[in-house]
């Protein structure tokens, strides 16, 4: 309570804010960052969303896209660095460790500012000042939209706002058909609607806005490029920068492809390797009774929900793929049957 005094505090009066979410952004990254930062410059601060990377096109349609800075190009970077420089407060939303956004990273622990972190992943490193964190939310944007309603500034909300934080709390439960679609999810999802959210427009906008080159690399991705482990009770796709390149992929593109693999009769774990300039990109999914983030904490330097995380690997394509099979193989009693681990 004494944290959210303060923090409440710090808020008072208008603030130089700097608001970033982690690489890659996703809609509860961007829809979370643009959410909050419409509100505050309600509130009268002085708000700059940085995110580490670009983010899908599909996402752009937010109020505020066209004022985001994109570090990752020069054009953008050396005024991100001059706002964090001047921050007095900065929010770190989506993710709980300071690697997950880069260079910035660093530049954000050494700041004098008053850091905030608004979060559902597990695991946090302590680099915040306030905390605003639970895993039992399903999405980041949840969380932003209970603090706003802990502020007392529920009134503010409006339909912009109530669209951004729609789109994190949509995406982040799979269309609410994942474990995490609580009843606290249906009673904030009520709200926004009352705020005037379009779900059926942000549902078209996210899911339904396809170039002929995506729905392309889609197919040939689903014929060419599955591999179906039975046996292992795993599925996975495994895709080249040659196929990347050849379909003119996007950021984006590959969104949603592993979720193909998991939907097999009798697939309880679900991957996507994605070979990119900086390594291999592994996204992971399971059914529910498989925790999937422990699989990548130990094995692929990742993380993330049970159902739902990533990883990577400095590795050749072919060996991380050789590498995984091999240890799911090995842990199948720990994946599958992780009860009796525990009681052995």
């Amino acid at each position: 309570m004494e944290a959210l005094a303060t923090f409440k505090k710090e808020l008072s009066s208008p603030k130089k804010i700097f608001i970033t979410t982690h690489v890659k952004p996703d809609a509860d990254a961007l829809g979370s960052s643009l959410g909050l930062a419409n509100y505050l410059i309600k509130k009268g601060h002085d708000v700059t969303v940085v995110t580490p990377t670009d983010y899908p096109y599909f996402l752009t349609w937010m109020k505020g896209n066209d004022s985001v800075l994109d570090f990752s190009l020069e054009k953008d970077k050396t005024l991100a660095v001059s706002k964090l420089e001047e921050a007095e407060m900065i929010f770190c939303l989506d993710f709980s460790v300071l690697n997950r956004v880069n260079e910035l990273g660093e530049m954000i622990r050494k700041s004098k500012a008053y850091v905030v972190n608004i979060d559902h992943h597990q695991d946090p490193e302590d680099f915040a000042d306030f905390r605003f964190w639970s895993t039992k939310a399903a999405a980041t944007c949840e969380l932003v939209y209970e603090l706003i309603v802990e502020l007392g500034d529920k009134a503010l909300i409006d339909k912009d706002i109530a669209e951004c934080l729609y789109a994190g709390i949509m995406t982040d439960t799979g269309g609410f058909r994942h474990p995490n679609t609580t009843k606290n999810v249906h009673l904030v999802v009520a709200e926004l609607l009352d705020f005037g959210a379009d779900t059926a427009q942000i549902s078209n906008l996210i899911y339904d806005s396809n170039s002929v080159n995506r729905l392309k690399f889609i197919g040939f991705a689903i014929t060419r490029r599955l591999v179906v482990r039975e046996d292992l009770h795993t599925a996975y796709f495994v895709i080249s920068k040659k196929d990347l390149k050849k379909y003119q992929s996007q950021t984006g593109d590959t969104e949603g492809l592993v979720n193909y693999a998991l939907s097999l009769d009798g697939i309880k774990l679900a991957a996507l390797f994605s070979e990119r300039e900086d390594g291999i990109k592994i996204s992971f999914r399971s059914s529910s009774d498989v925790a999937v983030n422990k699989f990548a904490a130990s094995y692929f330097n990742g993380g993330g929900h049970k159902n739902a995380a990533g990883g990577k690997s400095a590795q050749s394509l072919k060996d991380t793929v050789e590498r995984f099979e091999s240890l799911v193989e090995k842990c199948q009693e720990e994946l599958f049957h992780p009860e009796t681990v525990t009681a052995g």
